[in-house]
Parts: structure tokens; C-alpha cells; sequence
């Protein structure tokens, strides 16, 4: 068996409890550290200077805003901080003194032991949705602290005042410097428009341009003009039956003429009636009729005249094309020329508008610098402080609040030292204090809880008897017997039982012979044997002899009916450790055991053997693997967490059949134990 993989973790309100329990066993801790840090704090206050309190107030007064003036502003967020560090710096402080040295007649300033007058804490506070500040003067002379603290309110208002002052002089000059910058920048700039008109007159430059300007466009008129006249005569040319007619300044399209030399526009129509009159006589009469000759002569005079004419036209055309190219050159030589003289004017025009905005700009920066002079000289004439003093300094009376805060927290510290000092006590303490705990280390492993019985001043406690008193104690050996009787089991249900624990004072020797008399109670034939061959003390609970024992039985001295004792209990025997010898645990290696396991299997139906602690000695890692199974038991506030899963460990590496574990010492009246507290089912019932 080893600790339960998915056991549930203890909720936060056991491990509360789990504190409160450590907190009950350790209160004297807290008492201790409580009344140390409580005596400290009480030599704190009755060595501590007494120190003296000092109030005043201070108020954010109206103030007057000037539509065209200069007012000095502050940070409104940040207002109160700054109040407080500036009141609180050493300059004011210096101020403060200084005005005090100055009415020394009147007021006068104690020192300490280095010269030098007691420090004051200054606090400020500001008042919600007020413009109302509270001032805290704190130092351990009552005089002292009023006067200066009224010296440190003048002084405050003083040093803003100056501090204004200095601000505009500064300001003022800066802007003076920008003025005469500018101005001096203003006179340079209209000196040199001044110049450039000298040579330049702008309305008859405006006038050049205008009239540059309407030439130049009737120029690109004509040139568009010459253009498409150029376009034109392209396109005629490229038309062979087109000519031009006409002269030059006037072109006429149209058919190439036909007739005879005197011009006769039918003659192209009658070139071509010939040819038709040809075609249809050709149809009846022979090429040499006369009728036929006659008209091939006259188509042949027709077609040469027509290519004479066709020629008087092509030179016609190409005569009118390179007049026009020619126009066109000229032209454009004199847009050229026109157009430098509009980008001329044109440049001395924007150099002129140039110069002026210059000046413009110039003069209105110059303006706005001159008015800023004139707003900083009356604001700097003004008294604009808008902080006054509401209160003067109250006198100073004792204050206890340090005193206070030094008692309390000292008692506070001296708690929380304690509940801490409990707290890494029970951090560092890893022992079971519940049956949660354990469940929450080992799960379902737990088969037995067994509550807390008092000895009532015997030195172990008593036996289980037939009708013990104690019911539910007895009713938890009878849990944990059913819990054995009904263990699932694999195999065979185990007959022989070692009772173990990882250290001394976990009780396992009680549980032992309990859980003997509990199964003997049963009718069960019960083997109780005391497996401690080192400090067994079985015989002693028992009240019989110890001359003879397992020591011997094992060593082979004597026979089992020689050591076998007999209880009250007629069905319970007893074997007791024996004397004790030197290195006893080494018996359990002996070859006889196995046989003398295997007769006590066949004798009896229960064989309980109460051993050693496991890490008191090997005696358990012997003798473990060599029984049908193993209980261990853990007691409340004594066995360990982390001891007893390394001994369930040990017990798993020697192959030992770990049936469970017992909870020894269940605290029963604790909320987590609730099995057998009802002590009346123990009584019989009345008969009737």
C-alpha cells in the first residue's frame, strides 16, 4: 500500500482548524511575544520626546481673470502635492527661521544640542470639494511649533510673490528680445520692397502682362488656325481625286475638272459617258468601225488633258502646304517670344506679392510680441496670489497619536510574531491531527479509527473486557475486526497479522491486544504474540510470565506448548517475548519460522503479532514479509507524516502485504469524528 494518488486535498476550514488546534497547544507564544513587544513599546513611549501640535488653515481665495491679460496658472490635479512638498523643503524652512531671527525680540527660537532649532513636521490636508488646506505642525516644543508655523505660512506667500516676480521679469525680457528681433526683421523687409519697386513698377508690370497675355492667346489662335489648315491639305493629298481650287487664302475640294482647256467642269463627265458609249457600241461593232476610232481617239484626248490637269493640281497643293508650314514657324517663333515676356511680368509680379506677404507676417508676429509686453508689464504689476491665510497657528497642545500608533503597533507586532512563530511551528509540524489528514494522505487505506481514552492515572490503559463501559471505544475494535473479517482479498482471507508503527508511543502493542480480545470475543481461536523481542511488555498488560517466549520458541529451546499462555479469555493464548538477547531480530531469519507459521495457520483462525517499531529496528523488514499481512498504526499529534509514508515505502520494498492503516487517538469530539457516540445503544433495552 502506498499514499493515495487522487485522495482528497484538506479543504481550507480543517486546515484552519489544524491551526487553532497548534494555536490552543502553543498559546504561551503569542502571550510571550505579545507582552515583550507591549514592554518594548511602553519604553518607547515614556523615552519618547513629547511632541506638540500645532493647526492652521489656508484658503484658496477669487481670483480675477483679465480678458486680455497674462495670469499665472498652476497644475489644479497635482496642486495639494506640491503645496505640501514645498511647505515641507528646506528653503522654506530657511525663509521660515530667517523671519523669526528677524523678530527675535519678540519670538524666540529654542536650539538643540547641535545648534540648531528642533525640526518640524509639516503635514497639509485638503478638505473635499473645498478649497480650504489644514496645516499640521509637529516638534517637540509647543511654542516654537505656532511661531513657526505662522513664519512659514508668510513665508510661503512671500516666496510665491517673488517667485511671480522674478517669472515676469524673465518672461518680459524673453519677449522684449523677440520684439526688437522682429522688428528689425520687419524694417529689413519692407527696405527690400522698397528697393525692388525702385526698379520694378508694379501697375505698369500688371499692365505689360495683361497685354502679353491677350497677344500671346490671339497668337495660339492663329497657329490653331494654320493647324487644321496644315491637317487639311495632308488629307487632300492623300486623295488622288481631289484638288485644290482656288487661290491659297480660300480652299475649295472638289473633282478633278474635265473638258477642254478653257476649264469645262462636264469634263470629267464626259470622259466618262465616252467611256460608257464605248462600251455599249463594242458591244455590236468591230474596234476598227470608224464609229469606234472615233471614240477611242476622243477617250485618249480626254484622258491626257485630265492628267494634265490632275498635275496643275498636285503643284497647286504642294505650293499652298509649304506656305502654310512656313506661316506656321513663323508663328511659333513669335509665342515663343511672347510667352518670356509673360513669364517675365509674370515673376516680377510674384516677387512683388512675395515681398508684401513677407511684411505681412513679419508685422503681425511684431504685433502680437508688442501686445504680450504690454500684458506682462500690467500682470506683473498685479498681485495675483489667490492662496491667503484662513487661520493663524492655533497653540500647540500634546499630541498622543505617535504614542498611540507606537503601542499599537508594538501589540499588534508582538500578535502577529506569535500567530506567526505558531503558524511555521504548524507548517514544520507534519503530524496527523485528524482523520482527515490521513484520509487525505492514504485514501481508502484507512480500515480503523480508534478514539482517545484517558488512563485515569494508571500507568497503560485497561484491557477490553466482555462488558466493557466503554462503548465507543470497544465498538472501534469491533469496526476494525469487521473490517479485517470482511478485507477484499484476492486469496485467502490472512490469518497472521503483524501489528506495527513507525516510531515508539504510536500504541500499537493496545491496538495489538485489543484486536486480540476483540477477535477472541468473537468465538474466533486467537493467537496473541508479542513480536518486540527487544522492549515487549505485552506480558506485562496481560499480567503473565515472561520467563520463556518467542526468544526461545524461535532459538529452538523449547517446543510451542512450552511458551503458549492462556488468557481469562478461554479461546485467546498468549506468547510472550521472552528473555532478551542480543541481536534478537536476527531469529526471525531462522529457518524454523516458516514452519512454525504454518502450524500456528492450522492452530487458529487469528494470529496477532505485535512487533517493533520499524524504524526503532530490522526486526519488522524480517519479519513483515513473512506474514499474511500488515497493520500499521498512526497516532493523532504524534506520528509524522512524511516518517510514515517513508515507512510504508520500506514496507512495500520488502514486499509486505500492507492490509491498511489505523488511527490511534481520534480526537471524538471532533466534528470529523462521528462514529459510535451514541452511548445508549450499548445499554440493553428494558424487557416488557
Amino acid at each position: 500500500m502506498a499514499p493515495a494518488p487522487d485522495a482528497a486535498t484538506p479543504s481550507a476550514l480543517h486546515k484552519v482548524r489544524r491551526y487553532l488546534g497548534f494555536l490552543l497547544k502553543y498559546w504561551w507564544i503569542p502571550v510571550i511575544t505579545v507582552t515583550v513587544s507591549s514592554g518594548i513599546g511602553v519604553a518607547y513611549v515614556f523615552k519618547k520626546t513629547p511632541t506638540f501640535v500645532s493647526y492652521a488653515r489656508m484658503m484658496e481665495t477669487l481670483k480675477l481673470r483679465l480678458p486680455d491679460g497674462a495670469l499665472f496658472t498652476e497644475d489644479s490635479q497635482n496642486y495639494l502635492g506640491t503645496l505640501t512638498e514645498v511647505l515641507q523643503s528646506e528653503t522654506l524652512r530657511d525663509l521660515a527661521l530667517t523671519q523669526m531671527r528677524a523678530m527675535s525680540n519678540t519670538i524666540e527660537i529654542p536650539l538643540g544640542k547641535d545648534g540648531q532649532p528642533p525640526a518640524v513636521i509639516i503635514r497639509v490636508n485638503g478638505s473635499a470639494k473645498s478649497s480650504v488646506f489644514y496645516l499640521e505642525a509637529n516638534s517637540p516644543n509647543p511654542n516654537f511649533t505656532q511661531n513657526y508655523l505662522n513664519a512659514l505660512m508668510t513665508a510661503f506667500l512671500d516666496f510665491k510673490k517673488n517667485e511671480r516676480k522674478v517669472i515676469s521679469e524673465g518672461t518680459l525680457a524673453s519677449i522684449s528680445d523677440q520684439v526688437q528681433r522682429y522688428e528689425r526683421d520687419l524694417k529689413t523687409e519692407q527696405d527690400a520692397l522698397m528697393a525692388y519697386e525702385r526698379t520694378n513698377n508694379f501697375t505698369i508690370v500688371q499692365e505689360e502682362a495683361t497685354v502679353a497675355g491677350t497677344y500671346l492667346a490671339k497668337l495660339r489662335t492663329q497657329l490653331s488656325d494654320l493647324q487644321l489648315e496644315g491637317r487639311l491639305l495632308d488629307a487632300t493629298e492623300n486623295d488622288k481625286n481631289l484638288v485644290k481650287v482656288g487661290d491659297t487664302n480660300g480652299i475649295a475640294i472638289g473633282p478633278i475638272p474635265s473638258g477642254g482647256p478653257a476649264g469645262n467642269q462636264s469634263f470629267y463627265s464626259d470622259l466618262q459617258l465616252l467611256k460608257a458609249e464605248y462600251e455599249k457600241l463594242g458591244k455590236y461593232l468591230r474596234p476598227k468601225h470608224p464609229k469606234m476610232v472615233k471614240l477611242q481617239a476622243d477617250i485618249d484626248r480626254a484622258e491626257k488633258l485630265s492628267a494634265i490637269y490632275r498635275q496643275q493640281s498636285l503643284d497647286q497643293l504642294a505650293a499652298s502646304r509649304e506656305a502654310n508650314r512656313l506661316k506656321i514657324a513663323n508663328l511659333s517663333i513669335s509665342i515663343n517670344e511672347w510667352e518670356r515676356k509673360v513669364v517675365d511680368a509674370n515673376t516680377r509680379i510674384s516677387e512683388t506679392e512675395r515681398l508684401r506677404l513677407n511684411i505681412q507676417r513679419v508685422q503681425s508676429v511684431y504685433d502680437r510680441l508688442v501686445s504680450l509686453v504690454q500684458n506682462v508689464g500690467i500682470s506683473r504689476e498685479i498681485d495675483q496670489e489667490s492662496l491667503t491665510i484662513l487661520q493663524q497657528a492655533s497653540p500647540a497642545r500634546r499630541s498622543y497619536t505617535s504614542e498611540k500608533s507606537a503601542l499599537v503597533l508594538a501589540v499588534v507586532g508582538g500578535l502577529a510574531a506569535g500567530l506567526g512563530m505558531v503558524l511555521l511551528i504548524g507548517i514544520q509540524n507534519d503530524r496527523f491531527t485528524s482523520i482527515v489528514e490521513v484520509s487525505s494522505k492514504f485514501g481508502d487505506a484507512v480500515i480503523g479509527m480508534l478514539p482517545e481514552m484517558k488512563q485515569n492515572g494508571q500507568a497503560s490503559l485497561a484491557l477490553l473486557e466482555v462488558n466493557d463501559s466503554r462503548h465507543g471505544y470497544a465498538e472501534a475494535f469491533r469496526g476494525l475486526r469487521s473490517a479485517l473479517l470482511f478485507l477484499a482479498t484476492a486469496g485467502e482471507k490472512p490469518k497472521i497479522l503483524l501489528i506495527t508503527s513507525s516510531m515508539p508511543g504510536e500504541g500499537k502493542s493496545t491496538v495489538a491486544a485489543n484486536l486480540a480480545r476483540t477477535l477472541a470475543l468473537s468465538g474466533s481461536r486467537v493467537l496473541l504474540v508479542d513480536g518486540d523481542l527487544r522492549k515487549g511488555r505485552l506480558h506485562n498488560m496481560f499480567q503473565l510470565q515472561n520467563e520463556t517466549g518467542l526468544v526461545d520458541l524461535l532459538a529452538g529451546t523449547c517446543d510451542a506448548s512450552a511458551v503458549i499462555q492462556t488468557d481469562t479469555l478461554h479461546n485467546l493464548s498468549f506468547i510472550s517475548r521472552g528473555k532478551t538477547s542480543r541481536n534478537p531480530g536476527d531469529l526471525f531469519l531462522s529457518a524454523g519460522i516458516d514452519q512454525i507459521f504454518a502450524q500456528w495457520r492450522r492452530d487458529y483462525d487469528h494470529v496477532i503479532i505485535d512487533s517493533s517499531p520499524l524504524f526503532a529496528a530490522d526486526d519488522v523488514s524480517c519479519l513483515a514479509p513473512k506474514t499474511d499481512g500488515v497493520l500499521f498504526v498512526v497516532r493523532r499529534n504524534h506520528s509524522s507524516a512524511r516518517i510514515t509514508q517513508e515507512a510504508l515505502v520500506m514496507l512495500a520494498n520488502r514486499q509486505a502485504n500492507v492490509l491498511g492503516v489505523v488511527f490511534n487517538g481520534v480526537n471524538a469530539a471532533s466534528h470529523s469524528y462521528h462514529y459510535y457516540k451514541y452511548a445508549d445503544y450499548s445499554t440493553p433495552a428494558d424487557s416488557t
